[in-house]
């Protein structure tokens, strides 16, 4: 499946070491290599951690296709009306390839 329809879109990427990023969608090719503009990672705490979770802003990412779990449209509506720093959940394994 091609991810072209997606480009000038918000996406949410996890990535094969677990970090989830959302970002506009600004390239990507055939390899799954991605170009995010104004990204930021978000850093969901499990809920036995007393700090909350958080918001880190990054700009301009490149995500190396290898990298790419998964990755989908952002609803932005219902985005926008989530406290992340809310959020608590279990910790997102990596990926194996074989």
């Amino acid at each position: 499946m091609s991810l072209q329809p997606y480009v000038n879109k918000r996406v949410l990427v996890v990535t094969a070491d677990g970090r989830t990023l959302t970002g506009d969608l600004l390239s990507c090719d055939q390899l799954t290599n991605l170009v995010l503009g104004q990204t930021v990672e978000r850093v969901i705490r499990p809920s036995d951690d007393p700090e909350p979770s958080t918001e880190v802003s990054h700009g301009l990412y490149l995500i190396r296709g290898e990298n790419v779990a998964i990755c989908g449209l952002v609803d932005e509506d219902l985005d926008g009306q989530i406290d992340w720093t809310q959020v608590r959940g279990g910790i997102i394994g990596g990926v194996k390839h074989v």
